[in-house]
């Protein structure tokens, strides 16, 4: 473990403890993207940006923190696309077309929805991504550095694209989270890690400031060995 890697674990211990005192979420939140009290305020606050209002392709992780994110953008009528859980399929996203669900909005929204309903594709069966909303642990209000849970399935999610064209500098990336896990200080982040534009909390709407640029795409001298032999777009 790096100490970068141990500093962003005492990160996230900090804040799943302080999460689970302050019954911000249900018990048993470590180790997961905290399912936080006010999701669905904060997914209407993110609903207000003009960003997200001009945008018709969204990308979103699969988490239940994100779930009414992802509810109100089929709601809205825009094609989302969220990632089979683990990347464990080879084709690694779900399409989800607002135009074409058989099962309500609320359903094919979840995981085990989506695995029912929604076809999976890969990167050259992708539109250009106007919007990326993603799960974290912890924000820093400045810099928009981003801990997440320690999987690295969301910078691996965003370099897959960023590698197909489908993701450029010109795509927000955002992040719905408690008030608490938005901290005022510096948090770690290596080379591989993006940073996010904006982070919105059931109480307010943050712009972030990144003081550098995302990763061109995937960084293979990164990779673990355990991404290598569970991911199957990795090994294609």
């Amino acid at each position: 473990m790096t100490d970068i890697d141990r500093a962003k674990h005492a990160v996230r211990q900090h804040v799943w403890d302080l999460l689970e005192r302050r019954g911000a979420v249900p018990p048993g939140v470590h180790g997961h993207i905290p399912d936080f009290v006010g999701k669905e305020e904060a997914a209407a606050r993110l609903a207000e940006l003009d960003v997200w209002k001009k945008a018709r392709v969204i990308k979103c992780n699969p988490d239940r923190a994100q779930l009414p994110v992802r509810v109100r953008a089929l709601q809205e009528g825009k094609l989302l696309y969220m990632a089979v859980p683990k990347l464990a399929t080879p084709k690694p996203f779900y399409l989800l077309d607002p135009a074409s669900l058989t099962a309500p909005i609320e359903t094919a929204a979840t995981s085990s929805g989506a695995l029912q309903v929604a076809p999976t594709v890969g990167p050259d069966e992708m539109r250009p991504v106007d919007f990326i909303v993603c799960g974290s642990v912890a924000v820093s209000r400045h810099s928009g550095v981003r801990v997440g849970k320690g999987a690295g399935y969301s910078d691996l999610e965003i370099a897959l694209l960023t590698d197909a064209g489908l993701v450029t500098t010109n795509t927000a990336i955002s992040t719905t989270i408690h008030q608490t896990q938005l901290l005022d200080e510096d948090l770690p982040d290596a080379d591989h890690d993006f940073r996010v534009d904006f982070a919105i909390t059931p109480n307010e709407v943050v712009a972030c400031r990144p003081d550098r640029g995302r990763p061109s795409g995937i960084i293979r001298s990164n990779l673990r060995q355990d991404q290598l032999d569970s991911i199957p777009i990795l090994r294609a």
